[in-house]
């Protein structure tokens, strides 16, 4: 359960950037995710290399299961800094909770979305106030915001 209002999520990633609160708040969250305490098993941990330093770069992130395949949203859309890195790097990542998992992902067409994004809603109440549909909406409404928040499946990496 957060304790963060709607309002107070939007004032920290305004702009779709998150400010230094919540930076900081990520980069524990992150550390957190990665070692799986006080986390469920779908908070983890994403380890991608930066498209401008080669630095791996770090942010906790929610996991969407859906009909037996595994789902990372993005809940800022598509500046999201994270999925430009994703993208640069060809997919290839690294998953953490408690152990480390070398992953590719690969971007879902914004056709095939709607059900993944409103299945993240339910498991991330911390996308809510960034995603402007009630997780009980009707999966049209989710098919009609698509192609504004890039979903990628995980794979297993090489």
């Amino acid at each position: 359960m957060t304790l963060m209002t709607p309002r107070m999520a939007r004032w920290m990633y305004r702009g779709g950037r998150p400010n230094r609160i919540a930076r900081a708040m990520n980069r524990l969250s992150a550390v957190q995710f990665a070692h799986g305490v006080l986390a469920p098993d779908r908070a983890v941990t994403l380890e991608v290399r930066g498209r401008k330093s080669g630095r791996p770069v770090t942010l906790p992130l929610v996991v969407a299961d859906l009909d037996g395949e595994r789902y990372l949203v993005s809940m800022l859309g598509e500046d999201a800094g994270w999925v430009r890195n994703v993208r640069a790097a060809g997919g290839h990542a690294v998953l953490r909770h408690r152990t480390r998992e070398d992953i590719v992902l690969v971007e879902v067409p914004p056709q095939q979305r709607a059900a993944i994004l409103q299945r993240y809603l339910q498991l991330a109440p911390g996308a809510r106030p960034h995603i402007p549909l009630d997780r009980h909406a009707p999966l049209a409404d989710f098919a009609a915001i698509a192609g504004q928040y890039p979903v990628f499946r995980i794979t297993a990496g090489n």
